[in-house]
């Protein structure tokens, strides 16, 4: 056997193997012992023996319209936000359900931020690395363990535990997102995540409306029963509609990142949300930790290989700019959420006062959860057509026109109404804004840990929002007779704040670089 007639016989048997040929089978064997005799015979020439090729086995998934991903994601991003904030309308009448005093059912509140923090970036960077849809239901399973032990006692204790659970389920909506940019063809990826990111001011906006509707009407309970049902039925949809994503991003978990940025969170966020009521020594001390624990996480992440936040493309202004600019915006939109259901309900002999139920309270908001849900197509198209930088810098402006609209709109419903509204429409555009920007700059493999640090910016604005709202209307009162309530002033403090904060959100936007080209989303699988 000469070596041409050897070499033919070798580009014949790679062919036959790489088309037809299966391990274990008749054709396999053959192969095998004809590759033997083959290699034999190159060995005795000096050549280079033959390996065969066993072809990897191709698994062709079912094709899902976009729209059913969408729709399914974008539920699960509903149900996740009404879970944050169903509690909220509680609170006045948990201290005598509970028997316990106020300042320690503020933990519902508090405890759910805390774990939304903390959770949001650990899942999003578990997302990219063992799966999004994996990591998904985890996150769904959270919340539905959640509302289960709340709905099933009263005890404060379980209740917090509870709540800690949904906290965590907040990372539904960065691992959505991270979702679709994969899933999705190109030109359906930046109105699909606008809707996806809009979620979480479209779930508060009707979340607080019909939790005071239940708390009017029906046991409390139910309310998180009614949560638990659907957590179920979205688990449903996810498993028989969102496959799993392909994209992986290679490498360990940070455990000790992880860990860090924990500790980190916690003592940040519990000095915030806690500083008008523990003692001084004890939120500047929290102060002192979160301060001293930054540069060292930082040194810890620049010098690990597979970091749970890559800090340096955190720090590219197209990353920073954008992050800074959703604190801010997520501290806008809190303030518009907390000052409307307080102020319709401040009672008459304030002279400002409109002295409206709960339900009335709730109501308020809804105008602005529809106007979220229509406006974020509405983004969408202006990204596409102008970029999300333009749109990012518009939605800002609208926000901060809707504080000013807020300041000479104290004396009736109907103006509160058309105030909150505006700054809800701003929200919607912005949310919608910032998930695009973000997927611009950073690789498509961290999408979902890029995702979840950006939504873990807008949990800090609210946690310091919350602070900055109860210390005003709380230092800054009016009294007759005994009675204490926030004075107008106050109020309009917030609304002053809350403008600014939008305002500074826009020149941030302004500062992120400018992209000649859009990107093509194409996700390769490998």
């Amino acid at each position: 056997m000469n070596l041409r007639r050897v070499i033919l016989r070798r580009v014949i048997l790679r062919r036959v193997i790489l088309r037809r040929g299966k391990p274990g089978g008749n054709l396999g064997r053959w192969a095998g012992s004809l590759s033997g005799g083959v290699n034999e015979r190159l060995r005795s020439l000096g050549k280079r023996p033959f390996t065969p090729v066993r072809t990897p086995r191709l698994t062709v998934r079912p094709v899902v319209h976009p729209r059913l991903i969408l729709a399914a994601l974008a539920f699960c991003g509903v149900l996740v936000s009404v879970s944050q904030t169903i509690v909220v309308p509680l609170l006045p009448v948990l201290p005598g359900i509970t028997h316990s005093p106020p300042a320690d059912v503020t933990w519902l509140i508090t405890v759910t931020l805390l774990t939304g923090a903390v959770f949001t970036p650990l899942l999003g960077r578990a997302g990219d690395m063992y799966g999004k849809r994996r990591v998904l239901l985890i996150a769904l399973a959270s919340m539905v363990i959640g509302s289960l032990l709340c709905a099933s006692s009263s005890d404060l204790t379980v209740l917090i535990v509870g709540r800690a659970f949904q906290g965590a389920a907040v990372a539904v909506v960065p691992l959505g997102i991270s979702i679709l940019r994969d899933e999705l063809p190109p030109g359906r990826v930046i109105p699909a995540i606008a809707m996806m990111s809009a979620t979480l001011g479209v779930g508060a906006a009707f979340g607080i409306p019909a939790a005071t509707l239940v708390v009017e009407y029906a046991n409390w309970h139910t309310m998180f029963w009614i949560n638990l049902g659907l957590g179920l039925l979205d688990i449903v949809l996810v498993l028989l509609i969102v496959p799993e994503s392909a994209v992986r991003s290679r490498g360990r978990f940070d455990i000790l990142g992880a860990v860090g940025l924990s500790a980190f969170l916690v003592c940040l966020l519990l000095a915030v949300s806690k500083s008008s009521s523990w003692s001084t020594t004890t939120v500047i001390g929290l102060y002192a930790i979160a301060v001293l624990m930054v540069p060292l996480w930082g040194w810890y992440e620049l010098r690990t290989k597979s970091p749970l936040v890559d800090l340096r493309v955190s720090a590219k202004p197209a990353v920073l700019f954008t992050n800074l600019g959703a604190l801010l915006i997520g501290f806008a939109f809190y303030a518009n959420s907390l000052s409307t259901a307080q102020l319709v309900q401040e009672p008459t002999w304030t002279g400002y006062g409109l002295g409206e139920s709960i339900v009335v309270s709730g109501l308020c908001l809804l105008p602005g959860g529809v106007a979220m849900v229509l406006l974020s197509p509405v983004s969408a198209r202006i990204s596409n057509a102008r970029g999300p930088r333009f749109t990012l810098t518009i939605a800002s402006v609208l926000m901060a026109a809707g504080y000013v609209v807020r300041l000479f709109t104290t004396s009736n419903v109907a103006g509160i109404v058309i105030g909150a509204t505006v700054v809800s429409a701003g929200t919607a555009v912005a949310y919608s804004a910032l998930p695009a920007l973000i997927m611009h700059a950073v690789p498509v493999t961290e999408t979902a840990a890029a995702n979840g640090l950006n939504t873990l910016m807008r949990t800090i604005g609210s946690a310091i929002c919350s602070t900055v709202v109860a210390t005003v209307l709380a230092n800054i009162t009016i009294t007759d007779g005994g009675r204490v309530a926030p004075a107008l002033a106050a109020y309009r403090i917030v609304f002053v704040v809350a403008g600014i904060a939008a305002v500074v959100a826009a020149g941030l936007a302004l500062l992120i670089p400018v992209r000649r080209a859009e990107p093509v989303y194409e996700v390769v699988r490998t």
